[in-house]
């Protein structure tokens, strides 16, 4: 099958992607406008008949001081990854982005290499000797996954650190879902541990209410999202940043993205936003006061999410990044235990992998960043 690769237009790249069953959200058009400190490209790939077959965003971040990018494709680029013929996808795009100026080129394909359910991962934090998820036997390998890394070192790819649970520029390598496809709602309720199960009715009782904000919101759930920084040591990005997402992303698609609050006694306490492409539904951002806990509003907040996205018809509700530690002490292990309850599983993904263009200032920027 020969491919070739030229730049396409926005208009005819979510055109390909609205044919899909899902895609992440960070290869769809309107990601590029959410990320304005990178330039950015949508390429097509075309079969020999001339159809599109494969689309990605290529982000282009300048290295201080001279005309030369690093090529990044969050989560992507949206091919056949499991091609037998995967250099003939890969080459055209590597010698394209050399010509643009790349000196190196990240992306991160959307391949499952491995699936741990909820038992599996119970059993896992209360053996001693378990330290790493990946010391638990995985409920489902995807061969062909590990085919797809082969076929990547063959042709030159290095595998990337790990992206730890998705905190920064990276994204991340393990991720917590639950599978909606072919479940009743029941189902998925019962796959809740009792503890979720028990803090859902609690917050019922307790009258919380679970409601959808619009873009004149933001500022309160700014307010939510910097109380929850301030608690977690981590740097708020600004109320603009949401803002902007917020218009590009429903400019695209009007349901691309939503706000959530839960609130008790017309307080509100929890916030969460959400994106949507096709039926991969995500939980993306979350914030909490860090009073009125006692009533739950960040269960209930997530089951109305659930519910929400089981109606519109989703396959997955993602729960995005955790770290792949099961050690209590570790500062990331809340993160897995929170979203452990809500059954579902673990997920892991091949990774995200670099090729040098230009090995010098690969070396150079790998050092940059490891000082920052």
């Amino acid at each position: 099958m020969s491919l070739t690769l030229r730049t396409i237009s926005r208009e005819q790249h979510l055109a390909y992607i609205q044919t899909l069953p899902a895609a992440s959200h960070c290869q769809v058009p309107a990601w590029a406008d959410v990320k304005t400190e990178w330039r950015s490209e949508s390429l097509g790939w075309f079969d020999k008949s001339g159809e599109l077959v494969g689309v990605g965003l290529v982000l282009y971040r300048q290295l201080p001081k001279i005309k030369r990018y690093l090529a990044y494709l969050p989560e992507g680029p949206v091919i056949n990854w499991y091609a037998p013929n995967l250099d003939d996808w890969l080459q055209p795009m590597l010698a394209h982005l050399k010509h643009q100026g790349a000196f190196s080129v990240k992306m991160g394909p959307p391949v499952v290499i491995r699936r741990w359910d909820a038992p599996a991962i119970k059993a896992g934090i209360q053996d001693p000797d378990v330290k790493r998820l990946r010391d638990v036997e995985a409920t489902h390998i995807e061969p062909r996954a590990f085919e797809v890394a082969d076929r990547l070192r063959k042709m030159g790819w290095q595998q990337g650190e790990d992206g730890g649970a998705g905190f920064g520029d990276v994204q991340p390598r393990y991720v917590y879902q639950v599978p909606l496809a072919n479940r009743s709602l029941d189902d998925v309720l019962k796959g809740f541990n009792q503890l979720w199960r028990r803090n859902i009715k609690k917050a019922e009782k307790a009258g919380v209410e679970v409601v959808q904000g619009g873009y004149d919101d933001l500022a309160e759930w700014q307010r939510l999202y910097e109380i929850t920084a301030e608690r977690d040591r981590f740097r708020p990005r600004p109320l603009s940043y949401f803002q902007r997402m917020w218009t590009v992303l429903n400019s695209e698609d009007p349901n691309r993205m939503r706000l959530y609050f839960a609130r008790h006694n017309g307080v509100n306490l929890s916030a969460a936003t959400m994106l949507v492409v096709g039926g991969h539904v995500w939980y993306s951002y979350g914030a909490s006061d860090n009073v009125g806990r006692e009533v739950r509003p960040s269960n209930a907040m997530q089951w109305r999410m659930l519910r929400d996205a089981y109606a519109m018809g989703a396959t997955v509700y993602d729960l995005r990044g955790i770290s792949d530690s099961l050690d209590e002490t570790d500062h990331l292990f809340g993160l897995i235990q929170f979203k452990v309850g809500t059954g579902g599983e673990a997920v892991e993904y091949v990774g995200e992998w670099d090729f040098p263009l230009n090995k010098l200032l690969h070396k150079a920027l790998d050092i940059y960043m490891s000082r920052r």
